[in-house]
């Protein structure tokens, strides 16, 4: 039962071009110019790494076309979080929307910020990590914060205020960011094949597994853990589902934008990776400072011009992709508090803006704290590992529908019904499980934060039912 005091109040502003930008602009940001080198420090066999960025591809296009099915189903602002309401219970609606408050979405949006920071640091040096802005000694511990974690505080909280002032305000400057961060990666997979002359021997061996000399873990292991990085690049696919209720025609807009954006990023992860490879071994891949793959790259290719034009590219990739997390994830927050299961704040609209500035607010100060939380590397597996998780269950809900709802109403069906969902849960439980054996620390802090969520289900619950 939603709250009486939470009408909708949003509008469909939204196009098709507008919801495909969403998705390919959440999506791109720094995964791409930073993973690929932090994978080489766990699988250094080129066929494997490039494999690895093929299979996320599959996976994440398998995932967006069973997702459509229930994005067209269920065309509501909160995505997943009504997915999985309506395909399990509330609890795991909330579970979901606790853990994408908490973990994923918030996760992702530090992760980038601090990507930002990072590749900023190329025309700022000052800017990174290892270069403390201050340190307190508080209660026997010493807590610092970076020069990269103050940066990429301002980038969220400026970012934040331009979304505040209007969805089409932030899906202009989504596809602004867009399309220019698409050209840019094109531009320098045509420029590495083309004018730089590499070695296609940089690609061999293609399959015959290489472990780091310092590796400890096993060979599954460590594929799973280089995969949570790639896994970081894909998601966000289904972040144009959050705002179901501001696209026109969502039953047909939203499964679209969801598989194009999806297939043509992994499209372009695929041809980049590629062109790294091509352009640098896998073990110098493996040692590029501060993990700047894409600068490096750039930089072969074309020198010091092409170290300020690629850092130019990131720089606008990674502000853009944070726009995009910062402009989809709210609308959950708005859902979870109109049903009542959320600070009943979120549910308010701007009288002038007709966005939800509460919620906006929310997610931009809980993301600056996951800034000062940890480092670029931790951030990415525990958020990937607790996203794949929820997007399994998810899919596996949409099975679960078929079987038990089957007169519901579905304007989009999967197409290649019950093998793509199957395929794309099998794949995803195999990385979940050796995520967990590889990174037992930072996956076991997404479990713990997944279950977290239980007593305070029923704390909300119990509050919802007191004041009904």
């Amino acid at each position: 039962m939603a709250d009486a005091g939470c009408a909708s109040g949003l509008e469909r502003r939204l196009g098709v071009l507008d919801a495909s930008n969403i998705v390919i602009g959440s999506m791109i940001g720094s995964g791409i110019f930073i993973a690929p080198s932090l994978m080489a420090g766990f699988i250094q066999t080129p066929g494997l790494l490039i494999l690895l960025w093929l299979i996320g591809g599959v996976l994440t296009v398998f995932g967006a076309l069973s997702m459509g099915e229930l994005a067209a189903a269920f065309p509501k602002a909160g995505g997943q979080y009504v997915f999985l309401r309506e395909s399990y219970s509330p609890l795991w609606g909330f579970l979901f929307g606790w853990t994408f408050f908490l973990v994923v979405q918030s996760g992702f949006i530090a992760a980038v910020a601090i990507a930002f920071a990072k590749y900023l640091g190329v025309f700022f040096p000052f800017l990174g990590e290892a270069s403390k802005l201050f340190s307190l000694n508080l209660f026997g511990q010493v807590f610092s914060v970076s020069t990269a974690q103050a940066a990429s505080i301002l980038c969220i909280a400026l970012l934040t205020a331009v979304n505040i002032r209007g969805v089409r305000a932030g899906a202009a400057l989504q596809n602004i960011f867009t399309i220019t961060k698409v050209a840019a990666m094109l531009l320098l997979v045509v420029a590495a094949f083309l004018f730089f002359k590499g070695s296609f021997r940089n690609f061999l061996p293609l399959l015959k597994p290489v472990l780091p000399a310092a590796s400890a873990l096993p060979l599954f292991a460590a594929l799973a853990v280089a995969m949570s990085k790639a896994l970081f690049a894909y998601d966000s696919w289904n972040s144009v589902a959050f705002v179901a209720e501001e696209v026109r025609e969502p039953q047909k807009n939203i499964p679209r934008a969801m598989v194009l954006g999806s297939g043509a990023v992994a499209l372009i992860y695929t041809l980049t990776t590629m062109a790294f490879v091509y352009v640098m071994p896998i073990q110098q891949m493996a040692a590029v400072g501060e993990n700047r793959i894409g600068a490096a790259v750039a930089q072969a290719i074309m020198g010091q011009a092409g170290l300020i034009f690629i850092t130019l590219a990131i720089l606008v990739s990674t502000f853009g992709c944070v726009n995009g997390l910062i402009l989809s994830g709210p609308r959950l927050y708005f859902a979870m508090a109109r049903d009542g299961m959320f600070f009943r704040k979120n549910c308010r609209i701007h009288e002038r803006y007709r966005t939800p500035h509460v919620s906006l607010i929310y997610q931009g100060v809980w993301s600056c704290l996951l800034v000062l939380s940890g480092t670029f590397n931790d951030l990415l597996t525990y958020t990937a590992f607790a996203s794949l998780l929820f997007n399994a269950v998810t899919v596996i809900g949409l099975v679960k529908l078929r079987l038990q709802k089957p007169e519901l109403e579905r304007p989009y069906r999967v197409s290649g019904y019950p093998l793509v969902p199957l395929l794309y849960v099998a794949i995803a439980l195999f990385f979940i499980v050796y995520i967990i054996i590889g990174d037992p620390l930072n996956s076991g802090k997404g479990l713990f934060l997944i279950l977290s969520g239980v007593p305070v289900y029923f704390y909300w619950k119990n509050k919802k039912r007191s004041n009904a």
